[in-house]
């Protein structure tokens, strides 16, 4: 930490390790989370932004009186675990993570462990890259809910010129491109990018309709908003809520749907 001309204690924001040593030092202070290490190279997710995802997430279950014995399925959870340690943190939910990385999973054990939650948090390896729910997915499943964070570029150049943007507004255009967040490909990209993986996430939801109460995702570009509403309204989604959320400067949504009855 330092202090800058404002006289205000802050951090260098552009500099990957000054961000994880802040969203490190939040985990223990808020959450009591003691153990949270994973390679440098892997994505380091903004605490603030993923509790409110779950803060969200919460108040859909609320609304209709889900508020016990609550179970989330996260898809792509990677090496930092976050929303599962967050969600057991503030709401003692129960989950299961999956990913297509066997790396990613092993350091995630190691925090599940580390921080005592074998109990709450179970971790699955995705072996297909292509599928989102088959091969991870036991017919014995039931969720409250599905989460999801998907990659959002179509590729690595996508992702840099992505980042060259952000150290610009940060004032650090003069510095070599590292992304302050970091992140690893699998994290970042996927062929077709945000678009695809969502409508691959769509179709593959309406497989396992009865599996799941509230089906989830993060969309950070709201032109893909109409385009799901459609999308989902022809696989036979029953409700399809959007969910704006912001922090800061960067404004996002979530997209909830549901395939279930009133009755069901």
């Amino acid at each position: 930490m330092f202090e800058n001309k404002y006289q205000t204690q802050t951090i260098d924001f552009a500099n990957p390790k000054a961000v994880k040593a802040l969203n490190t030092a939040l985990l223990f202070a808020h959450y009591d989370i003691k153990f949270w290490e994973f390679p440098d190279t892997n994505l380091c997710p903004p605490i603030p932004g993923r509790v409110d995802y779950l803060h969200h997430l919460a108040d859909l279950l609320k609304q209709l009186g889900i508020n016990k014995n609550i179970t989330v399925l996260d898809i792509g959870t990677g090496a930092s675990c976050i929303y599962p340690i967050l969600g057991n943190a503030e709401y003692n939910w129960s989950f299961v993570g999956t990913d297509i990385d066997e790396k990613s999973l092993q350091y995630a054990q190691e925090i599940v462990s580390k921080n005592k939650l074998e109990n709450a948090v179970t971790l699955r390896h995705q072996i297909n890259s292509s599928n989102i729910f088959k091969g991870v997915l036991e017919t014995s499943d039931r969720y409250s809910a599905a989460i999801c964070n998907p990659p959002f570029y179509k590729s690595e150049a996508e992702a840099l010129a992505a980042t060259t943007r952000k150290l610009k507004g940060l004032n650090k255009d003069n510095i070599p491109v590292v992304r302050n967040f970091s992140g690893v490909h699998n994290e970042l990209w996927y062929q077709g990018g945000e678009k695809a993986f969502i409508h691959n996430y769509l179709y593959e939801s309406s497989l396992f309709k009865n599996q799941c109460f509230w089906f989830t995702t993060l969309v950070s570009k709201k032109d893909l908003v109409r385009g799901m509403q459609v999308s989902l309204k022809k696989l036979g989604a029953t409700q399809v809520k959007v969910i704006n959320m912001g922090q800061g400067h960067k404004i996002s949504r979530i997209v909830a749907w549901t395939f279930l009855t009133k009755q069901e």
